[in-house]
């Protein structure tokens, strides 16, 4: 299976966007490497993807995110909030500058499929189902005990939490068509709105041998398209650490492959995210290369 279909229909959105995740969260997992440096660890891993991954034919929109950490700490239970508004309003601008039937996106914390998914709900309506792959629901809101926006993704695009951001939206996603695949990792308070709400969710022990039971609920949405974000903490972390967050138990990379495969041979992949991509060993490296002469510029050493 290719990654995406590349050509003048497909907008790939290069999103580096970090501050969904909060500053504790960050800290606490990545403790490695100091926290300056570890809170652009999405941004790193934006620029990694965009270097290892096939050229590509059509557009490219990259969004500006900026460095520097917002003023704001936390306001209306959001980490970081008036960066994130900005940011989404970035990106909605970035996808609007083309009329593209697909949209690939490499970010950036699990909240930059939210305007792309968005927007090709926008425009396939009914005929699109999303599948998201996490070991996490994303399901947390304002008024729950985490205020990392990364975790209020699925939230918004089903369209609770945050008035203003989910007003900024062009559509909301319907329950009935949208399904977390691969979720086992804990959040108490994040948990009961998977019920409420009416998502259906898969663990990773109704996937590892096979994706029947997640095709035939794909068949009873009637979408023949498909927006597959795929966080990388689903892969188990006994198998590799690629996330920001230590996760066992999940599916092996191969498990992960067969279920895209399998996915996008029974519906077009119309939306595909990378998310949460945190490559550990890259920031060990800049970290290594501070202040090396020839290399970092004399003012900033």
């Amino acid at each position: 299976m290719n990654l995406e279909q590349t050509g003048n229909g497909t907008l790939r959105l290069v999103w580096p966007q970090w501050q969904g995740a909060s500053r504790e969260n960050v800290s606490l997992l990545l403790p490695e490497v100091p926290l300056a440096r570890a809170r652009h660890g999405y941004a790193v891993g934006a620029r990694v993807l965009e270097a290892i991954l096939p050229a590509h034919e059509g557009p490219t929109e990259v969004v500006a995110v900026p460095m520097a950490e917002s003023a704001d700490e936390v306001a209306g239970g959001i980490e970081s909030r008036s960066a994130i508004v900005a940011s989404l309003a970035q990106a909605q601008a970035a996808i609007a500058r083309h009329d593209a039937e697909r949209i690939v996106t490499f970010g950036g914390e699990c909240s930059v499929s939210v305007a792309p998914f968005a927007a090709l709900e926008e425009k396939y309506g009914e005929d699109l189902a999303v599948i998201w792959i996490d070991s996490h629901p994303d399901t947390d809101t304002p008024e729950t005990a985490y205020t990392g926006y990364h975790a209020m993704a699925v939230s918004a695009l089903l369209g609770h939490g945050d008035a203003e951001i989910v007003g900024m939206l062009p559509a909301r996603v319907d329950p009935d068509r949208l399904a977390l695949a691969g979720l086992h990792e804990w959040e108490e308070d994040a948990y009961p709105n998977i019920e409420a709400w009416g998502v259906t969710a898969f663990g990773p022990e109704q996937l590892r041998t096979s994706t029947e039971t997640l095709l035939d609920w794909l068949a009873s949405t009637g979408a023949s398209k498909v927006a597959i974000h795929l966080d990388v903490d689903t892969v188990d972390s006994d198998e590799s650490v690629l996330g920001l967050g230590q996760v066992p138990g999940g599916l092996t990379r191969a498990q992960l492959q067969r279920v895209v495969a399998d996915l996008s041979t029974a519906a077009d992949v119309v939306g595909l995210t990378i998310a949460e991509y945190i490559p550990r060993s890259a920031l060990v490296m800049q970290e290594l290369l501070d202040g090396m002469p020839l290399v970092t510029p004399p003012a900033s050493r």
